[in-house]
């Protein structure tokens, strides 16, 4: 679950960690909605709190902030849906966060309860729920903007409330008989808060009953003093009240201390029922009864019938339990010795002679204490009984007759011995109850986490907990242990006592068993036979394996095989040697190509486990099919990854085809694009088009078209479409071809408004402004790269904002002074701003380095043939020339979308002329052409 921090700086997290809320007008925007509670905050309101003077274009600034925090809150909300956290709601937008989302909220409704526990009596509880509560405050609430107007209101009455639960908890603490512990608190509250009576009060109170007396009456009169010295009053009746208590030793000062709170019973409500239930028609009925409660290792069975002794105990029930012991050597019915030494009166004598009197007097026994009240006996472990024990269980069930005597007698389910299956059946005859304790669902795991804790553990991190134990207990414990230790990023290892525990019963199979196991856990979670078998080489022997590991427990089959616990299986994995694992991974890539051609995934992902150990081809291959699945199935992270792990493996293949890289590259290029990761995308897409450059293709109007053609007629790749269409913008912005840039610029706002990525209106807005310029509107292209420059502020894209916007005004010719500097321009920009102010000595002494080779290359390269035709460099205008001239046809930069010094021709005309090269003049008519 989503939730959000607003007791300190602001914060945002969710199941896999923080939560990136990009720049500081983003965070106000959503600090902003939590401060309304859920309720709408016009628009208009937003732009007045964001800036002092709000610029042009303020309120598509804000739809951009609010586009931003709704992908970044919910990244895996498919396409099309609107948002159901981040709302729109006119004339604006609101927050619709859980109550139990917002620290502040739960802190609040924290506070209310522990008044209503105070007053129920249960000052534990109180205590521990503030301890708790407080310790979620990580400095001043909403700390970056207490300060601001509309947040100060809200900040000064958590603070309030923060004081108040202070004096609750001490309260508490005081209920509980910490009086010497609250002191230390109290004394740091009234220092900060000398105003507070209740605090005073309190202090004196505590001082009190620590045997304090003196220094109880010393703080007194220190709040007496304060008060009149600050407000000039007295202190109010509670004080004076205490202080003559204090002298007069009232008793009612120093009450009884309080008990510890009673462990609850967690997770098994419902079987602890049915328990009690057998019990109760077992005392009605006055007959004896047998109930086989089954489950595997570390499912709760000891934990569950001790529970229920407790409470027949306090019934009235005369209760014992023995256990088998694991280790042989113990004498014969150990458990029946156990159980007598806890019952009242003289059990019989442990007599040689045969089975059937020996267990016909334990019967009567039985019946005898049965007489004066119900008795109920647990016979824990049977999978480790001895054969007299085992018999005794059965007698009990067949014999004990007339007489209020419940028996429970306990076994795992994977550890059936034959003489244990034996007995089994002979206690069938008698129709004995049967409870099986499976694992516990997701809501009771989260009760035993607290239980175990004493807080709430985050319902992310619940559903980790289980899906990685299958409810088991005993897994759930050493899982939340580690979880205390180590968070949400612990819990991805297997905890060392379930790891030992694992191998203890794995060892317990056949050696040729326990290889087979290991190869099902590099097969997967779920296991394929078809895999498996051929991956052993033996299908007989697997098969065997298999019956003997479902019967163990550490397989399920629920229509198909697979691993009963992720730590099982984890377990398994981690101990095969990694060299054998990468190979077995090649050899089951192999197979499963084989047999599930088309299962790519499965492929893919056995090849990347290999670790080089697989056929480069075939990881290849298998990796972009399942990245281009991945894609058709939006899940661009997953494609992002698979198209990586295509590159690295065609790296890895001597003669690859160079095409096939290319088009591997474009697909991480468009997975990129389509996570946010644009730096990366852009870094990937300059590769590419260096790349498709050598082998003589148009790269950016073929990657257009390609993204196109993908996403046509899928709106669940809208995102795709839109990313083309940017991309031909460019493309045919760059070769002046500005009608089809424009079709281009409109199809994918009208994209971005039908699926609300505010994102693209940035570059579109840019775009226009940059068609201002080439259409020699100057005064509406400076006027548009503002206000297109304000949009960009605050979207998460320094390397696109940072000196670009004086870029585009040295573009149109403007000498600007940019507040922020030149960003990564300022080499090839500052030496033509010096030659315009007419200081060409300072431009020559500036070194120009050779362009990147991005959208803006042409541009940056133009920049440096203005400054050494000035400076009369001529080997750089020779390389300048050489460079520039395979894009005469183009604008230069226009290629961006953003910014253009205009026709790249115009500057290969300077050029020729300066270097006194002919063609000077068909330079010059080809850029009187473009534009």
């Amino acid at each position: 679950m989503l939730s959000f921090g607003v007791l300190g700086p602001l914060t945002a997290e969710d199941e896999r960690g923080p939560v990136s809320l990009k720049g500081p007008r983003h965070r106000a925007v959503l600090a902003r909605l939590l401060v309304a509670r859920a309720r709408v905050v016009p628009v208009s309101w937003l732009v007045a709190d964001l800036w002092d003077d709000p610029p042009e274009g303020a309120v598509g600034a804000v739809q951009t902030f609010v586009g931003a925090l709704r992908k970044a809150l919910e990244p895996s909300r498919p396409p099309r849906t609107p948002s159901r956290l981040l709302v729109t709601a006119p004339p604006g937008y609101a927050l619709r966060a859980e109550p139990e989302a917002v620290d502040a909220w739960r802190f609040e409704a924290a506070v209310a309860e522990s008044a209503r526990l105070l007053d129920g009596g249960a000052a534990p509880e109180a205590l521990a729920l503030l301890d708790e509560a407080l310790g979620w405050w990580r400095g001043p609430a909403y700390a970056e903007f207490a300060e601001l107007d509309w947040a100060r209101g809200e900040a000064v009455r958590l603070d309030e409330l923060r004081r108040l639960a202070v004096e609750r908890r001490a309260e508490a603490a005081l209920a509980c008989g910490h009086a010497a512990e609250a002191v230390p608190d109290l004394e740091a509250h009234v220092a900060a808060h000398p105003l507070r009576e209740d605090g005073w009060r309190l202090l004196a109170l505590a001082l009190y009953r620590t045997g304090r007396q003196s220094d109880a009456l010393a703080t007194l009169r220190r709040a007496r003093e304060t008060l009149r010295t600050e407000v000039g009053v007295d202190p109010g009746a509670g004080l004076r009240r205490l202080e003559s208590d204090i002298l007069a030793h009232a008793p009612h000062l120093t009450p009884e201390k309080a008990g510890p709170p009673a462990q609850p019973f967690v997770g098994r409500v419902a079987e602890l029922g049915e328990l009690e239930g057998v019990a109760a028609d077992v005392a009605h009925a006055g007959r004896s009864r047998l109930v086989l409660l089954s489950g595997e290792a570390g499912a709760g069975k000891t934990a569950l019938t001790d529970a229920l002794l407790r409470r027949l105990a306090a019934r009235g029930w005369t209760v014992a339990r023995g256990a088998s012991p694991e280790l042989p050597g113990a004498p014969a019915a150990w458990p029946w010795s156990r159980i007598s030494e806890q019952l009242a009166g003289r059990p019989p004598a442990e007599e040689e002679g045969e089975r059937f009197g020996r267990h016909r007097r334990i019967c009567a026994y039985l019946r005898d204490l049965a007489a004066r009240r119900p008795v109920s006996l647990v016979f824990d472990d049977l999978h480790w009984a001895d054969e007299e024990t085992l018999a005794l269980v059965t007698t009990l069930a067949g014999e004990l007759g007339p007489a209020p005597v419940l028996v429970v007698a306990t076994y795992r389910s994977t550890e059936i011995s034959a003489a244990l299956a034996e007995a089994l059946g002979r206690a069938a005859r008698h129709e004995p109850g049967r409870v099986y304790l499976g694992g516990l669902a997701e809501p009771q795991v989260g009760e035993l986490a607290q239980a175990l804790t004493g807080r709430a553990v985050p319902p992310g991190d619940v559903r980790t907990i289980h899906a990685r134990t299958g409810g088991n207990p005993f897994f759930v414990r050493e899982l939340v242990r580690v979880w205390e230790s180590g968070g949400g990023a612990a819990l991805r290892g297997v905890p060392a006592g379930v790891r030992d525990v694992i191998r203890h019963r794995l060892a317990a199979l056949p050696e040729t068993a326990r290889t087979h196991m290991r190869q099902a856990a590099v097969v997967g979670q779920e296991v394929d036979l078809d895999v498996l078998v051929p991956l052993a080489g033996d299908e007989e022997g697997v098969l065997d394996s298999v019956e003997s590991a479902l019967l163990a427990g550490f397989l399920v089959d629920s229509g198909g095989l697979r691993f009963a616990h992720a730590l099982v299986h984890e377990t398994l994995y981690q101990d095969v040697p990694r060299p054998r694992r990468a190979r077995w991974h090649a050899r089951a890539a192999e197979i499963a190509e084989r047999v599930r051609p088309g299962d790519v995934e499965t492929v893919a992902h056995h090849c990347l486990r290999a670790e080089g150990a697989a056929d480069p081809r075939r990881t290849a291959r298998s990796a972009r099919a399942a990245a281009e699945r991945a894609e058709r199935r939006s899940a661009p992270h997953d494609a992002a990854r698979l198209w990586r792990e295509t590159v690295a493996a065609l790296d890895r293949l001597p003669g690859a085809d160079p095409l096939a890289r290319l088009e591997a590259v474009m697909g991480l290029v468009r997975a990129l694009a389509v996570t946010g990761r644009l730096p990366e995308a852009r870094r990937h897409r300059a590769e590419a088009a260096r790349a498709a450059e050598a082998l003589g293709d148009p790269v950016r109007t073929a990657i257009g078209a390609e993204l196109l053609d993908l996403a046509a007629g899928h709106d669940e790749l809208a995102a795709f479409e839109v990313l083309g269409h940017l991309i031909q913008m460019q493309a045919r912005a760059a070769l002046a071809d500005l009608d089809a840039a424009d079709r281009h610029a409109a199809a994918a706002d009208r994209l971005a408004e039908r699926y609300d990525l505010p994102l693209v209106g940035v570059f579109t807005t840019w775009y226009a402004a940059l068609r201002h310029a080439v259409s020699g509107r100057v005064e509406q292209a400076r006027a548009a790269y503002r206000a297109a420059a304000a949009r960009l502020s605050g979207t998460g894209m320094p390397g696109v904002e940072d000196g670009l916007l004086p870029l585009a005004l040295l573009c149109l010719g403007d000498d600007p002074e940019p507040d922020g500097g030149w960003g990564p321009y300022e080499k090839w920009a500052l030496p033509v701003v010096l030659l315009r102010r007419g200081r060409p000595d300072e431009a020559a002494a500036r070194a120009i380095p050779e362009s990147p080779r991005d959208l803006l290359f042409e541009a940056r390269a133009c920049l440096h043939a203005m400054a050494a035709i000035e400076a009369g460099d001529r080997p750089a205008m020779e390389r300048l020339y050489e460079l520039l001239l395979p894009a005469e046809g183009e604008l230069a930069g226009a290629g961006s979308g953003l910014v253009t010094l205009g026709p790249v021709a115009l500057y290969l005309g300077h050029l020729a002329t300066a270097l006194g090269r002919p063609g000077a003049a068909a330079h010059y008519r080809r850029a009187e052409q473009l534009v």
